[in-house]
């Protein structure tokens, strides 16, 4: 929900269909939210209900770079792509946000109409009856007010006081963190005897890694413990702690822009890129040898050369969405690192942002 004066001004004017007074005013506010996802998912919405398809699709794939798995910018693109009969892109976007949210009735709703009228001209009238709108992405709530928060919390408080009263309330932990408890012979027995590995540890030194890869996880810092559980996988720990291991990078999440809690610096990463393998990364920088391919956009990020004076070393990025690249404006890249030898990796872009020069 939004408690943003501006933004909340700019959703109650779309909501009022306003469309055009609110992306007026949103869009002489860009520098303001120039990393602010809401702010252009906002922007998107609104133009996608005032039939701007084009600034719509600008602004859900800004968006997107910043959030690049959230299921509402995903809709907003996938009916985009719906509407100039690209029905596969549609249709593989509609996945994705099943895949995030099985639950969730606009893409079930998108795929039913896919199934029913794809590849037929029965599509275009589907999409010209006034329909579509049904399959649009809603613009955000607002946050409600202390007063209209004071009755439910009352009661809500009442009623833990009564449950409180009969039990215990149980402590929830994240999914995936009971799963991942070593047994008691998986603590007895955490080491291997025998073989060549890039890390040898004593036994006490496994579990407390993996200890330490469970406590990151449990706070939401995905990078910081997928780092402790490569170490584990790169080391003498036992075959049953490394599946334990792998199971637990099964539960991590990828972060986006305004989620990475834990920021790896270019030098930490080419100093070992097994460790830091999967892991993710936000580096500035400048973009160089830009080469635009069938499906994917790749490019040089030269690290730490956003400011153009000093530079931290370069790597290879690789983009699997489309993205127009300047090679003068500064670069921010989140993306995972792939190990590719010794001291050698490339970058898996999940998302870009180039602000303007200062």
């Amino acid at each position: 929900m939004v408690s943003d004066t501006i933004l909340k001004k700019a959703i109650s004017l779309a909501k009022r269909k306003k469309l055009d007074e609110s992306i007026k005013m949103l869009e002489a506010e860009v520098f303001r939210y120039q990393d602010s996802y809401i702010y252009y998912y906002i922007l998107g919405t609104s133009c996608l209900y005032a039939g701007d398809f084009g600034g719509a699709f600008t602004y859900f794939s800004r968006a997107k770079n910043i959030k690049f798995r959230e299921p509402n910018t995903l809709l907003g693109m996938a009916v985009l792509f719906l509407r100039r009969g690209d029905t596969d892109k549609a249709l593989d976007l509609y996945l994705d946000v099943e895949d995030i949210d099985p639950a969730n009735r606009i893409a079930k709703r998108a795929l039913k109409v896919i199934r029913k009228y794809g590849g037929t001209e029965t599509l275009d009238a589907w999409l010209n009856s006034g329909k579509v709108h049904s399959l649009y992405p809603p613009l955000p709530r607002t946050k409600f007010s202390v007063k209209s928060l004071i009755i439910p919390g009352i009661v809500i408080a009442a009623g833990l006081g009564i449950f409180i009263g009969i039990r215990q309330v149980p402590v929830f932990m994240r999914g995936g963190l009971e799963e991942s408890v070593l047994e008691k012979t998986e603590r007895d027995n955490p080491v291997e005897t025998g073989g060549v590995y890039r890390y040898n540890f004593s036994s006490t030194e496994v579990l407390s890694h993996y200890n330490q890869a469970r406590k990151f996880f449990n706070e939401y810092r995905d990078e910081a413990a997928k780092r402790e559980l490569n170490r584990i996988l790169e080391s003498n720990a036992s075959e049953p702690v490394k599946n334990k291991a792998r199971l637990l990078r099964e539960y991590t999440s990828p972060p986006d822009f305004s989620t990475l809690k834990d920021r790896f610096s270019y030098a930490e990463v080419k100093a070992d890129p097994l460790l830091y393998r999967d892991c993710h990364i936000l580096w500035r920088g400048s973009a160089a040898n830009v080469r635009v391919g069938t499906d994917t956009v790749s490019f040089d990020l030269l690290v730490g050369y956003d400011t153009r004076t000093v530079m931290e070393g370069s790597v290879s990025v690789e983009l699997d969405f489309p993205a127009e690249l300047s090679t003068i404006q500064p670069l921010e890249v989140l993306g995972r690192v792939v190990p590719l030898g010794p001291e050698r990796f490339m970058i898996a872009g999940t998302g870009i942002h180039q602000s303007p020069l200062n």
